[in-house]
């Protein structure tokens, strides 16, 4: 059970394995946070709300309680102009031209289980009794507007979800102008606060710094989640580390632009706040209908950010990524796109499709280039036909190339992009996202198609249901390359067009969902410029992504970690690449690279017929290896040990769900001379178990492993690398 009520008190007590989160109904009808953290026992908690008559100019809304004014009272359902001057969570423009508006509870119900969310992504439940539903009521009696708070608990996965509906019953249109997901008030401000930054080939850096008195935000206004910000922010007790410390965890199942943020009032408590950017946005909401916000999930741990992030990985794992793959291992995989940009013909295809077989890889991925007449990245995005000039013989026949090798084989496109050089832009210029007599700038020589139009949506599943039907496809990666500019649509009258990003995202979640369903045994991976859209929202349609760009060792360290504190590992495409590599120019030794890509989805993203014979064998080596421990890598616990944001070293480790299998990776950068000798201790062990070294004699107290650690870094050299496989005696 994850809901309890208390009548007599109104009071409301959503619960999991070891978190509560609890408000009540005032006798004005308002609703008071009163607490989220630890767990409590279910009683009487009202003597947690504090309320006291700040100053005889505070605004007080109720004039019997002078105790309680709203610029200080902590509140679930934040709103603008009825004297809380600190961030609101809803703002309308109602019919007269105000925006004032004011809701108290009306009524509440408890479903088990967890319902969908109309058009948008979300967790779910496999069995009613996994969560429980709280959907409560609230109405701004002047207006006609009402307002469906839904919360969802849980239990199990330790996790709760925030979302909310707004329903317009009155008889006029009404403008939201910002309609955020969840808003918590927190007591006090003695936080810090950490997001997930950086930028393309450098996405999702760990940024940690203090709460101070005003904003503190994290925002995308690009038509993405972004490689610039992730929708995800977390605020922790001062001092927490991986395995100590309060830490709330904020993550936004949306794909779109969003903003979270902090604000620090004048008596020290913060209100977090999470939702769509309400940076140009904007909804007519008509007599009779709903809007639906994205969800949030939420997640608290007394156990650091190791806590937190075992609970989202699990959850996100198995209650928001779906289909045949979720629970599928995934297969080592060749990418051409490294090894031969634009320039390939079918010869070269099969040609790495065989040193591929040779070599124990299972799928061939053909990247960019295969379609129109597509030599560059300036053309012919929106033509998803054959470029017979490259294939002859059409793609139906070099996908019989492909698994004739005994490989299975994939293919790439790039579906909500359109080129200016192309048939499609040719036949529909209208189709892009545009602003009449403004120049349609151009990112990477290509424009956006508009998704928020639904004969655009019809005809981008139609061609790509051609392709995909054509032949064996078992994989498909899903590009999509730049950020919206000129946001405008041909089809919405000019006090809609601030609907136009949001219908976009609507829009592509349904093609989304109709390409899924539709070729169920295709595992699809999501990619940006690499990890620009790594995000709840994505991962629901798509298991996994890719999450960079930037395939250097060395850099994905800090990509691959930092991703790690929200997204599990079954979620992440990693590969090897040849050296020097592309995007940093550094060499570095193909063990490193294959540890490093090993911490994830393994594949390679190279010309396979120019390897040595001496690079073949270790290549032989890195795949028979991955597929020993490719259950435990994609579907294990995952740990964090050494953090390649606080020094040379970096290292992390997996352990199988039932304990019995070990691995544990050990990266260091760059040599020292005459360095100590250093000992990494282990987690997530049994202590009273024995561990015995694979393909060894040594066996090890799972104790000693934790509290004295195992010997790492003798071995001189820069970019060097460990690898240690454990299994329990």
């Amino acid at each position: 059970m994850g809901v309890f009520i208390d009548q007599d008190k109104q009071i409301f007590h959503l619960q999991t394995v070891s978190t509560s989160y609890v408000f009540q109904v005032l006798p004005s009808g308002y609703l008071a946070h009163l607490y989220y953290g630890k767990k409590l026992r279910a009683g009487d908690l009202s003597w947690l709300l504090v309320s006291q008559e700040r100053a005889s100019f505070s605004p007080n809304p109720v004039p019997e309680d002078r105790s309680i004014s709203l610029d200080t009272l902590p509140q679930e359902l934040p709103v603008y102009g009825t004297s809380d001057f600190r961030h609101p969570v809803l703002q309308c423009r109602l019919s007269d031209g105000s925006t004032v508006t004011e809701f108290t509870y009306q009524s509440h119900r408890v479903e088990q289980g967890k319902p969908s969310l109309a058009g948008l992504p979300a967790t779910y439940v496999e069995e009613e009794r996994e969560a429980q539903t709280l959907i409560v009521e609230l109405q701004d009696k002047v207006s006609g507007l009402r307002v469906e708070l839904q919360y969802s608990a849980f239990e199990q996965y330790d996790a709760i979800t925030r979302s909310m509906v707004i329903l317009n019953d009155s008889n006029e249109s009404v403008q939201l102008l910002r309609v955020l997901s969840a808003s918590i008030d927190f007591p006090h401000a003695d936080y810090e606060w950490l997001q997930l930054s950086g930028a393309w080939s450098r996405e999702r850096d760990i940024v940690r710094r203090p709460l101070a008195s005003g904003t503190q935000s994290v925002e995308s206004r690009r038509g993405s989640s972004s490689h610039q910000q992730n929708p995800f922010a977390a605020l922790l007790s001062p001092g927490s580390d991986e395995d100590q410390g309060e830490v709330f965890g904020f993550s936004l199942v949306y794909s779109g632009s969003f903003v979270a943020q902090a604000e620090v009032d004048q008596f020290r408590t913060t209100r977090f706040s999470i939702g769509i950017n309400p940076f140009e946005f904007q909804w007519a909401l008509e007599a009779g209908q709903a809007f639906q916000t994205p969800e949030v999930v939420m997640v608290y741990s007394s156990e650091g950010l190791g806590g937190m992030s075992s609970k989202y990985h699990n959850l996100y794992r198995e209650r928001l990524a779906r289909g045949k793959y979720r629970d599928a291992e995934r297969p080592v995989l060749v990418n051409n796109w490294e090894a031969t940009y634009f320039q390939f013909n079918a010869d070269k295809i099969e040609d790495i499709a065989k040193a591929g077989q040779e070599l124990g890889i299972e799928l061939f991925v053909l990247d960019d280039g295969w379609f129109g007449h597509r030599d560059s990245d300036n053309s012919s995005l929106g033509d998803w036909v054959v470029d017979k000039k490259k294939l002859p013989n059409g793609l139906e026949d070099l996908v019989s190339r492909v698994t004739n090798q005994g490989m299975r084989f994939g293919l790439w496109f790039e579906p909500e992009m359109v080129s200016p050089d192309s048939e499609l832009y040719h036949n529909h210029p209208d189709w892009c996202l545009h602003v009449p007599d403004r120049r349609r700038t151009e990112g990477r020589q290509q424009l956006v198609l508009d998704f928020s139009r639904q004969d655009v949506q019809d005809e981008i599943v139609r061609m790509l249901s051609e392709i995909l039907k054509s032949s064996p496809i078992t994989y498909v990666k899903w590009d999509m390359n730049r950020n919206m500019t000129e946001i405008g649509s041909a089809l919405l009258p000019p006090e809609r067009q601030q609907e136009t990003a949001h219908r976009y995202m609507l829009g592509l979640y349904d093609v989304l969902e109709r390409i899924t369903s539709s070729f169920p045994d295709i595992l699809f991976e999501s990619c940006s410029g690499g990890g620009g859209r790594f995000d709840p929202g994505m991962l629901y349609y798509m298991p996994q992504t890719w999450t960079s760009d930037n395939t250097d060792a060395v850099a994905r360290l800090r990509i691959q970690y930092g991703t790690s504190l929200v997204y599990p590992i079954s979620s992440m495409g990693s590969h090897i690449s040849a050296v020097p590599n592309h995007q940093v120019g550094r060499t570095t030794p193909l063990e490193m690279r294959g540890h490093v890509a090993m911490s994830g989805n393994f594949g390679y993203e190279l010309d396979l017929t120019k390897f040595s014979d001496e690079e073949k064998d270790i290549v032989k080596q890195q795949i028979s290896l991955y597929k020993e421990i490719r259950s435990l890598i994609q579907f294990g616990n995952f740990h964090r040990l050494l953090s390649p944001f606080e020094g040379n070293e970096t290292a992390w480790m997996f352990v199988s769900p039932d304990g019995s299998e070990v691995a544990v990776f050990y990266f260091r950068v760059l040599s020292e001379s005459n360095a100590p000798l250093n000992r990494l201790k282990l987690k997530g062990l049994d202590l009273h178990a024995d561990y015995r070294l694979v393909r060894g004699s040594e066996v090890f107290g799972g104790d000693a492993l934790m509290y004295a650690g195992i010997p790492v870094g003798a071995e001189p050299g820069d970019y060097h690398s460990e690898l240690f496989r454990f299994e329990r005696v």
